[in-house]
């Protein structure tokens, strides 16, 4: 069915034109001495200005952007899944901006901004440096590349008229100072963002030669990034795209393959489709049709915004801002010391997994596909070996050998009976646990919740993010918090949390209650008792030994 006249959009006609004019086009050479303006004709000059390699070239995605702004878009919001290449567009637009406004009257910025500092350090910034460095500075109007002690530093790039410079999102008095003739703002990362940043560039938007790139991975709906997808009133004058993973896929920006095993990882409930049977695009690709995705799915592979589960055990986010915390102990080499390994050993074809806890992060996960005995007490072991501390161990099942063998070693280790009875009571005070699964997992989603101020940090694993946002929770009728059992989940998902369940044990400490701990009596030479006591650093029964006397 044609649309009428009066629905046709003016800026998708221009963007069409533009496509039809350039996209396709072949570079054309500009006459000798002259230099062509690509001021405001940005397909073109990552096009012609930037060495690509046999083959290379932006998606037709990535096109799309960049014409949206070549039509007289002044602001565009990304969304989509991991690798669709959000920060390749941002280190373009900002290169850019940088080479053409300084031939330009009037000074410029570009002002880049990101949820965590890190993104800004260690992936925006390095970005915009690899392209800088397949400029064709000939065609820019540039004797040769940029100095990299005078211009081109670390996160500035400071030309004749302006500058690019990066800002922590939550430093808005900074945002808010950015004026200049020409500016552009790079929002990475976008959905995390505080709103204050978002006000203070406002001001900076509201008149002369202003843009503004949003680009993130979607998360939970809420915040202005979620707001703008959303067209809320006020931000209509946001275009806004969304990448779909079939058009990622299509431009060999992600595998199927990735795509495939993130079904699994994350938790998704499917079935297998019948050859005869009708498929979309989505379905063609991952081979299996999806009946229910998790917000882990939702989030990064289809770049949908979406909420964890109300009865879900740990809120994506919470993992998130882990993961965070972890990539900055990584880059900093801060890690505390080794304090306990969390042991999960397999059964029934399940991996055996140890998590080596440092102070309070998990700062390795190691995966064993095995489940014997005396293989798994050897790996155990050797980090015990190594670092000290002790053992975590899932006592059920195989789990038994291996802390009977760990015990007739002279190691220390913790038995973890995920079914056993605990009067451990949650922050509150109130609230009491079915078993010790129940209360370790809870224990681990207060130590989590940004309320309570912990600094955990997790590795961004995706089975351990997956694991820890599977197993649900209810309430049962004796009135105790009780959490899915790893049956009930691989019923219901395909497969069990080992990951997960290897780091709630390493940090789970059994409470003593009322119970005083074990105490070894040592007579002195003259045959009474000595009133000191002393720890020893072990644990029986889940209380710590001490040697009285």
């Amino acid at each position: 069915m044609l649309q009428s006249a009066s629905r046709v959009d003016p800026t998708e006609i221009a963007i069409q034109h533009l496509r039809e004019r350039v996209l396709n086009a072949p570079p054309a050479p500009a006459p000798v001495g002259v230099l062509v303006d690509y001021t405001n004709n940005r397909v073109a000059w990552v096009r012609d200005c930037i060495e690509w390699g046999e083959g290379g070239g932006p998606t037709p995605y990535q096109n799309e952007v960049l014409a949206k702004f070549d039509a007289g878009q002044r602001r565009v919001a990304v969304r989509g899944p991991h690798a669709l290449g959000k920060t390749s567009i941002a280190a373009w637009l900002a290169l850019h901006f940088a080479l053409t406004r300084d031939q330009t009257p009037g000074d410029w910025k570009v002002v880049t901004t990101a949820s965590v500092w890190r993104q800004l350090s260690l992936f925006l910034w390095p970005e915009i440096h690899k392209w800088a460095r397949r400029l064709k500075w000939g065609m820019i109007g540039r004797s040769g590349p940029f100095n990299d002690r005078t211009e081109l530093l670390d996160l500035i790039l400071k030309l004749k008229h302006g500058q690019a410079f990066a800002v922590a999102s939550d430093n808005p008095q900074s945002i808010e100072g950015a004026h200049a003739d020409h500016l552009l703002y790079v929002f990475d990362e976008a959905k995390a963002i505080p709103q204050a940043t978002w006000d203070a560039a406002e001001g900076a938007l509201a008149s002369g030669d202003c843009y503004a790139l949003a680009i993130s991975t979607p998360g939970e709906p809420q915040g202005r990034f979620y707001e703008i997808h959303q067209r809320k009133p006020g931000y209509e004058d946001w275009w806004t795209r969304h990448v779909r993973i079939e058009e990622c896929i299509a431009a060999g920006r992600v595998s199927i393959d990735w795509a495939r095993q993130r079904v699994k990882a994350f938790y998704c409930s499917y079935e297998e489709i019948g050859e005869n049977e009708m498929q979309t695009e989505l379905e063609r690709l991952l081979g299996v049709r999806l009946l229910k995705t998790t917000a882990l799915f939702s989030n990064r592979v289809l770049g949908e915004f979406a909420s964890s589960e109300a009865d879900g055990m740990i809120p994506l986010a919470w993992i998130e801002d882990a993961n965070e915390r972890w990539l900055d102990l990584e880059k900093a080499d801060q890690w505390g010391e080794f304090t306990c390994v969390g042991v999960d050993v397999g059964r029934g074809g399940d991996a055996s997994v140890l998590a080596l806890r440092h102070g309070e992060a998990i700062r390795e996960l190691r995966r064993y596909g095995v489940a014997d005995t005396m293989t798994v007490t050897g790996y155990v072991a050797g980090v015990l070996r190594g670092h000290g501390g002790h053992a975590v161990v899932d006592v059920i099942g195989v789990g038994a050998g291996v802390v009977d063998k760990l015990r007739e070693d002279k190691q220390g280790v913790e038995a973890f009976n995920a079914g056993g009875a605990t009067d451990w009571k949650d922050r509150s005070g109130e609230m009491l646990f079915a078993n010790k699964r129940a209360a370790a997992w809870w224990n681990l989603r207060e130590l989590l919740d940004p309320a309570n101020g912990h600094p955990i940090a997790l590795p961004p694993d995706d089975l351990l993010t997956g694991d820890l946002t599977a197993p649900h929770w209810r309430p049962s009728s004796g009135g105790r918090i009780q959490v899915e059992s790893k049956d009930e989940i691989r019923k219901r998902l395909g497969r069990s949390t080992d990951t997960g369940d290897a780091v709630v044990q390493a940090f789970w400490t059994e409470p003593i209650a009322e119970e005083p701990p074990f105490r070894i009596a040592r007579i002195s030479r003259s045959g009474t008792r000595r009133d000191r006591t002393r720890e020893t650093g072990l644990t029986m029964g889940g209380r710590p030994v001490v040697i009285k006397g």
